[in-house]
């Protein structure tokens, strides 16, 4: 298996980097996250804030915090309707200038993530994925990826793997930073945000019909 690259950069400045955004990030949307934080209170309920154990780096759980952007309703037996029936006007709204991510900002100063890496998975993917595929864990998770700014939830499962073990492969300060930036113009543009056969992103199923690498 190859190991995953980017010397000095991803051993003693990626981090850091992480630190000083994060913060300057916090302080600059502060005003935004309170706001967004008492909207959702008020449309939505509380908790404000979604929690959910995710995959990290070497395939570690943590909690991921994200805005809550469905309601909680329920069928007739106790299961959670689908999610494009509790995804709101105003959940879609925060999903479509990723206002929903910025709580993210807290699993990165505490270590669980970077700015660009491999978006964070559910943990019960773990199971299907591939060798090829578990190399993505071979760095932090990201706020933002390569796959993100490739077209996030509009491609495939087989093209995100692609991307994030691609990104793995090369991991460097100035690829980071192009991913930043990119991912700024995206959130303005607002693209990829659904897939074409789901309200967010369908879900994945293992590697049936997908060519093993």
């Amino acid at each position: 298996m190859n190991k995953s690259k980017g010397g000095i950069y991803k051993s003693f400045l990626k981090r850091p980097m992480d630190i000083i955004l994060s913060f300057i990030a916090i302080i600059v949307f502060s005003p935004v996250m309170l706001v967004v934080a008492i909207l959702i209170r008020i449309k939505l309920g509380g908790p404000v804030l979604f929690k959910q154990k995710r995959l990290g780096l070497n395939e570690k759980v943590f909690i991921m915090y994200k805005f809550r952007t469905m309601t909680d309703e329920r069928d007739g037996n106790g299961e959670l309707l689908p999610d494009s029936v509790r995804l709101t006007t105003f959940g879609r709204f925060l999903r479509s200038t990723s206002l929903d991510e910025l709580p993210e900002l807290l699993n990165i100063i505490k270590g669980d993530m970077s700015i660009v890496g491999p978006r964070p998975l559910l943990v019960q993917y773990l199971p299907l994925y591939n060798e090829y595929q578990m190399r993505r864990h071979e760095v932090k998770p990201g706020l933002s990826g390569l796959a993100q700014v490739s077209g996030r939830n509009a491609i495939s499962w087989e093209d995100k793997f692609n991307l994030d073990v691609t990104y793995v492969d090369n991991v460097n300060f100035i690829k980071d930073w192009k991913i930043i930036l990119s991912t700024i113009k995206k959130v303005f543009v607002r693209e990829g945000i659904n897939s074409e056969t789901a309200a967010t992103m369908e879900p994945f199923r293992g590697n049936r019909g997908l060519e093993e690498k």
